[in-house]
């Protein structure tokens, strides 16, 4: 017998297959029984008719409990009113497996509770169409670079020294050395490109900051980007191209998925490109017109953010920020050493940076420079000097958070929903 994924059902109308999935709900009415399907794909009602049945088969589907594994054979049809459009008149059913008695019920029930049961929790639709729009994001991406002809080369997740200050680096003992959990694959980036030209990275970074805002995570997903004799705007003109990109392929591909969230699409297809740009000082002075007390020099926090991004329809960038603010490995602006040739990109509607770059330092004894200005051991990043002392070039990258891109496009209220298993402070179970 033909087996079919619910989300392909259009294609099999009219003839007979198998769904192996499990038991959403069901409900009786007298001699007939629905029974809501998931596969993965998608829902499905399965219409059991006594009569056409039998007794037999009928009080086995009678029986079935959430979340009960089974595989139901019957006719597709087309049926508007039900859910997905389509339904099966089963003919044939085996049960799998019988579930104990579900812990998520089909009402509300606490984030503290949902959270502990996380592994069950994506199970449901809204969760799983979140994890479906980050699969398809995460496609997108990858297709984006590789048309443009980069290469994937993956960065190391142990390192013998931090990429962005020491504060909030996770330890390790590396038999007998200190080791620290990725922050950044980026400075192994820069070596791959001059390697190999343009690259990217697609991995889990770690940061161990001691925060419980909706849009942190302690373990998350960056793709980083790294291209040699890329300067700045070139770098931003890619990074804009790229997230387009991605929002379209979404808008394409995920329909039923924004659907399940509700998400108001129109605001993604009023997106067009170039994206905006703006100064740090022009956002600055944007600040202080908005009555917020804030002094040039300082970083933008979740609340300066929002206010910026507010002034635009589409992601802003925000250019030249303080040096002193910055990377040891940013590149000051030619014109003005105060700022530095590095851009973050805030997405619209609250969502904050999704993607930080710019710019690195090309010559040795800046490089060397700023290593001593940031108190770092110029043992650890003889390597990475090395870079400048064979070859260098201008070059420029970036770091996009996966899960703040998840969060944006999908109109959620919190991070934690765009990850199968979020890593917050104090909550590592399960």
């Amino acid at each position: 017998m033909k087996t079919a994924l619910i989300k392909n059902l259009h294609r099999h109308v009219g003839e007979q297959v198998t769904v192996q999935g499990w038991v959403y709900n069901q409900r009786s009415s007298g001699k007939i029984t629905f029974i809501i399907l998931r596969d993965g794909s998608g829902l499905m009602q399965g219409v059991v008719v006594k009569q056409e049945v039998g007794e037999a088969l009928f009080a086995e589907a009678r029986k079935l409990t959430q979340e009960s594994a089974v595989k139901v054979t019957g006719i597709v049809r087309e049926e508007p009113r039900s859910v997905g459009g389509h339904e099966m008149q089963v003919t044939d059913m085996e049960i799998v497996s019988l579930a104990e008695e579900y812990p998520i019920t089909h009402k509300e029930h606490g984030v503290d509770f949902l959270a502990e049961h996380r592994h069950l929790w994506i199970r449901t639709p809204r969760q799983a169409a979140v994890l479906r729009i980050r699969s398809e994001i995460e496609h997108a991406l990858r297709n984006f670079f590789y048309e443009r002809d980069f290469v994937l080369a993956d960065a190391p997740i142990i390192t013998p020294a931090a990429c962005e200050g020491t504060t909030n680096l996770f330890e390790i003992d590396y038999h007998g050395e200190k080791g620290y959990l990725s922050q950044s694959g980026q400075l192994y980036n820069e070596a791959n490109a001059m390697a190999l030209g343009r690259i990217y990275c697609f991995g889990p970074t770690f940061r161990a900051e001691k925060s419980k805002t909706r849009r942190h995570l302690l373990e998350f997903w960056m793709i980083e980007a790294e291209m040699a004799y890329f300067d700045l705007d070139a770098n931003m003109e890619l990074q804009e191209e790229m997230i387009h990109y991605v929002i379209q392929r979404v808008l394409a591909k995920c329909t039923n998925e924004l659907n399940v969230l509700e998400r108001d699409v129109e605001k993604l297809k009023a997106i067009k490109l170039p994206f905006p740009r703006i100064s740090y000082t022009d956002a600055v002075e944007l600040l202080k017109q908005a009555g917020e007390d804030f002094t040039w020099g300082d970083d933008f926090g979740a609340p300066h953010e929002t206010i910026i991004s507010s002034h635009f329809n589409a992601p802003v960038f925000v250019h030249r920020y303080p040096t002193a603010i910055k990377a040891f490995y940013m590149k000051p602006d030619p014109n003005d050493a105060n700022v530095v040739l590095g851009a973050d990109l805030l997405a619209p509607e609250g969502y904050g940076e999704i993607i930080g770059g710019g710019q690195r330092i090309d010559d040795l004894a800046l490089l060397e420079q700023r290593i001593a200005e940031h108190k770092l051991p110029q043992e650890a990043f003889e390597w990475y000097l090395d870079l400048r002392r064979y070859g260098s070039v201008p070059h420029s990258g970036f770091g996009l958070g996966l899960e703040r891109t998840v969060a944006w496009l999908c109109g959620l209220e919190h991070i934690r929903e765009t990850i199968p298993f979020p890593r917050m402070l104090h909550k590592m179970y399960p």
